[in-house]
């Protein structure tokens, strides 16, 4: 068997360079090979992954060493194949771990212990998890719209001019955003579940006034805000949390809850919206770019058609 870690080598966890050094010692005792690709530009981490898994299919798991973004690069080239991935939380984020692992605070060493990695005897599980196709693209953990994505934007631009706040640095970005104004427009038409009776149902609304719009295949974004505590990741279905525009009085309350994953319709009144989704179409009346994102990576659509697609991706779980 081949394993192929996938580094991307800003990610943010300064222990890399001696954890990969302890699993290269342990592989040379086995029979399975190590391989180590190291991204240099946006796109790579697809890229390779697509590669091995064409090449070498079931014979071979991607190691996913990086954040959310080599994540969601590497769920983009693996999908609909027999290649599964394996997550090793490097990166600052690591939002779609924290569901993975079932944790806020997962560590990294106790992972890489559990699976074998450090003595040379690879143990997991694989199984199916759904992923989210958005025009064609593929999305593992959240997508979603307004207040989140500019918060997400934010934090994005102040990391890059000081890494060393780490996923702090959504936390600084929530309060200039939250100054602004918290009223959105959004049009939608989605295909919705009653979990409980399988009855399906549609929403639609035009011009939607509206604060943040999450869909959601995990649970975690933004550095730990928690949407859907309940999700699972091989349903076929898409959590969703919708809320209402309100103003900044409304809505500080409602910020702890809704990082703990507490925020519902019960606790926050009528101003939210949960449930869930396989489909549907989100677009702006005017054209202009939707404040959009999928897994943090920022998109400028106007128009996302999406839908969940079942079982796409094979992924590595702790026994």
């Amino acid at each position: 068997m081949k394993y192929v870690f996938i580094i991307n080598p800003i990610a943010g966890n300064d222990d890399k360079v001696r954890y990969l050094s302890r699993i290269k010692s342990a592989f040379r005792s086995c029979d399975d090979e190590m391989i180590i690709e190291e991204t240099q530009e946006s796109g790579d981490a697809k890229n390779i992954a697509a590669r091995y898994a064409r090449e070498y299919g079931k014979d071979c798991v991607i190691v996913a060493c990086g954040g959310d973004g080599t994540v969601h690069e590497i769920a983009g080239g693996l999908a609909f194949t027999e290649t599964p991935m394996m997550l090793l939380p490097f990166g600052t984020g690591n939002d779609f771990a924290k569901k993975v692992y079932d944790t806020k605070k997962a560590d990294l060493e106790t992972i890489i212990s559990k699976f074998g990695l450090f003595c040379g005897t690879p143990e997991y599980e694989v199984k199916d998890i759904d992923l989210i196709d958005y025009n064609g693209e593929i999305c593992i953990n959240v997508m979603s719209f307004g207040l989140d994505s500019l918060v997400a934007a934010l934090g994005k631009r102040m990391v890059d001019k000081a890494p060393f706040l780490g996923h702090q640095a959504y936390n600084l970005a929530v309060m200039p955003i939250l100054m602004k104004s918290l009223h959105y427009d959004i049009s939608f038409d989605i295909n919705c579940v009653d979990k409980e009776t399988g009855e399906e149902y549609k929403m639609q609304e035009i011009n939607k006034d509206y604060a943040l719009f999450a869909i959601c295949n995990a649970s975690y974004y933004g550095g730990g805000f928690c949407p859907a505590p309940d999700s699972k990741l091989d349903d076929g279905l898409l959590d969703f949390t919708l809320v209402d525009g309100m103003s900044l009085f409304k809505a500080l309350p409602i910020i702890p809850k809704y990082s703990a994953g507490t925020a519902n319709e019960e606790t926050c009144g009528d101003v939210f919206h949960n449930g869930y989704i396989k489909s549907g179409r989100i677009w702006s009346e005017d054209g202009s770019p939707l404040p959009g994102n999928c897994d943090g990576e920022m998109f400028d659509y106007n128009e996302v058609n999406f839908e969940v697609k079942e079982k796409a991706l094979k992924l590595c779980f702790l026994k």
